[in-house]
């Protein structure tokens, strides 16, 4: 496949790897001769420095036979002209625009992105992406990572193991059989900074981060098995009242149980906004730093602190204050992966990876085969991949244990019709199953291949 991605930041970077590294023809656009040549540098990709919205720069990057462009620089205007170009000059088949300005995502305003108007087939939206983050982390306040697959039927769960949790130095194998009737699997466990898919004689370490994939209905079961107590989230605190907080906000005010939520906001006029959009919401007007405004919100009997500003190094002190004077729980909004290492150091709980967000949502849309969700763990370490079986797949009609799997590859949950499964050995996968996959980020081209279809399904 021919893609051209235009904008070479840390989303474009990011997605220009994944696809250069499943052998796809990459070239990558941008008008700072840096960060192409960072790209070219590091990745199998070509670079083309210019405007994206240019013609001629569009043309030389082959935008005359692409099958797929990308538009993710930082301009929604260019990203949207960019795709116009495509689509009337270069006739490219399909576009993916990411656009930040609430305006243009307005609902009333969709029918601006048909074919004939302004040629877009998919809009992604990091802000709201990063807000529906923001309220499955509050929803499950004892992970430190949630994504939610299969229509809602089933959840994938970041955990850390406690010295106290019941279940350590015990063989995965032995969890199997002690809890034949429950729906969760450990697909991933973090061990001393590296990932991995464990096998069936793993064991369980203090300290650990686990990823286990589980049944919606066994959720709390799952939590208490591995030492962890569900609380309920009543009073939550955002620091930072842009489009993310006041998303977050607003979700929370539509939900039927009531909910006391206040937002601190460091500038008079997005505070002002914020308290225009709001309807039940407390709007505080002051720096989320100063422990006076921490107090006034109530921070030291809050059950949640979500802390979305536009800087890294703030959301983290300010989550790290809020804990110290006694917030439950504290989520925070980090660019930077590299500093996702010091949560556990900085007792925060929670994080929530914009970039990671923004490369799932796209990668589901450009995944071959009928691919139905994907989420990204870690830094691009592995991904949860949800897909449908499809005829031409080797995996139709075979049994679990019959297929070979890489040894980076783990079998989620399968769901037949609207029946989610536990994987079993003997579980046969057949046409129209939709089946979970965790997958190391070296393995995804083999998943790829076994979720193969031919060129009409694509």
């Amino acid at each position: 496949m021919k893609v051209i991605i235009c904008g070479a930041g840390q989303v474009g970077w990011q997605i220009a790897r994944h696809l250069s590294g499943e052998k796809n023809d990459v070239t990558v656009v941008d008008f700072n001769a840096d960060l192409v040549r960072r790209a070219t540098d590091t990745l199998d990709v070509q670079g083309i420095v210019g405007f994206a919205s240019y013609p001629d720069v569009l043309d030389r990057a082959g935008a005359r036979d692409a099958d797929m462009i990308i538009a993710a620089t930082h301009s929604d205007e260019v990203n949207m002209v960019t795709c116009q170009v495509a689509h009337s000059v270069f006739s490219v088949p399909r576009k993916i625009a990411r656009l930040r300005s609430q305006s243009y995502l307005d609902a009333i305003y969709t029918d601006l992105y048909r074919r004939d108007h302004m040629p877009i087939d998919v809009v992604i939206s990091p802000e709201k992406e990063v807000a529906e983050a923001a309220l499955q982390r509050l929803a499950a306040p004892a992970t430190f990572d949630t994504e939610s697959f299969m229509g809602g039927k089933a959840q994938l769960l970041g955990i850390v193991l406690d010295e106290d949790c019941p279940v350590l130095n015990t063989p995965l194998r032995q969890l199997s059989e002690l809890f034949s009737t429950l729906r969760a699997i450990v697909v991933g466990v973090r061990r001393d900074e590296r990932l991995f898919a464990p096998d069936p004689g793993d064991q369980l370490f203090a300290e650990d981060r686990i990823y286990i994939f589980a049944h919606t209905e066994d959720l709390n079961r799952t939590l208490e098995i591995f030492g962890k107590t569900t609380r309920k989230q009543e009073r939550v605190v955002i620091v930072g009242g842009g489009n993310v907080g006041l998303g977050v906000a607003k979700a929370l005010e539509a939900r039927t149980e009531r909910m006391r939520v206040k937002v601190i906001e460091k500038s008079r006029e997005r505070a002002e906004k914020a308290a225009d959009g709001l309807e039940r919401t407390i709007v505080l007007n002051g720096d989320g730093m100063d422990m006076d405004i921490l107090l006034e919100a109530g921070i030291d009997r809050a059950d949640a602190v979500l802390v979305v500003t536009d800087d890294d190094k703030t959301n983290l002190l300010v989550a790290v204050r809020a804990k110290q004077a006694g917030c439950q729980m504290a989520i925070a909004l980090v660019n930077d992966p590299t500093l996702v290492p010091l949560m556990g150091a900085l007792d925060i709980d929670a994080f929530i990876n914009p970039r990671a967000t923004t490369v799932s949502s796209i990668l589901r849309h450009i995944r071959h085969g009928r691919v139905r969700s994907i989420y990204s763990i870690g830094d691009a370490e592995a991904e949860m991949i949800e897909a449908q079986v499809l005829s031409t797949s080797p995996l139709a009609g075979r049994l679990i244990k019959e297929t070979e799997f890489p040894e980076g590859v783990l079998v989620g949950a399968v769901m037949k019709g609207d029946k989610v499964l536990k994987p079993t050995g003997d579980l046969r996968m057949e046409e129209g199953d939709v089946i979970a996959l965790f997958s190391m980020a070296k393995d995804v081209p083999e998943v790829e291949r076994l979720l193969q279809v031919s060129v009409d399904f694509f």
